[in-house]
């Protein structure tokens, strides 16, 4: 497996090695060890989600308090996504910014964000299967977003505007600027210590 660090510190995609002969595919779609020497630190799986999403979903910006935040490791089993890393760390070199990555059934890509980060993604195509392994259990407390269409972070989804299609909360959800002024951001320097002490566990 191959493991690409994206332009956003605490981000990479895992681009695996697919061998193929007549019968289809193979290919080991997550390896611990090696994401654990990537990160620094060995990544605890508390609970799996899978989302099924026609063409033109957009799910996120979502995000969770740091400490203990929720690392996140994608992948596209079915169809495709344009998965959306969003840097909402305040303080970080990076804060603002955003890079997509296609992950589909194809190439089998994946892609880990780590605590503190933004996460989104639009389905590319009907019936698009997701399953995020995820480092901490749903919390609903916890658990925050800004909205993916803040003209602030300028997302390019890939799709035009009415084909996107929005749950209630996420359409709800406030800008970046908002967030930041309302104190509801993670702090860089906090969630990168915070990231460090794992490797100490």
């Amino acid at each position: 497996m191959n493991l690409l660090e994206l332009s956003i510190a605490g981000a990479w995609e895992l681009v695996p090695t697919i061998h193929r002969d007549d019968r289809g595919g193979f290919l080991e779609s997550y390896r611990a060890d090696e994401l654990a020497e990537a990160i620094g630190h060995r990544f605890d799986l508390a609970q799996m989600n899978v989302s099924v999403s026609r063409r033109g979903v957009v799910r996120g910006v979502h995000y969770a308090d740091v400490p203990p935040g929720q690392a996140k490791y994608v992948q596209c089993l079915r169809g495709s996504i344009l998965d959306i890393v969003v840097d909402l760390r305040v303080g970080s070199p990076t804060f603002g910014a955003w890079e997509g990555v296609r992950l589909d059934d194809v190439a089998r890509s994946a892609i880990y964000l780590s605590e503190g980060l933004g996460h989104a993604f639009v389905a590319l195509e009907d019936d698009t299967t997701v399953a995020y392994l995820v480092s901490e259990s749903y919390s609903p407390e916890r658990e925050h977003g800004v909205s993916p269409l803040d003209p602030q972070l300028a997302i390019d989804f890939g799709l035009p505007r009415d084909e996107l299609v929005l749950s209630a909360k996420d359409a709800e959800a406030p800008t970046i600027a908002e967030a930041l002024a309302a104190g509801a951001l993670p702090d860089y320097a906090s969630t990168r210590a915070y990231v460090r002490s794992l490797g100490a566990r």
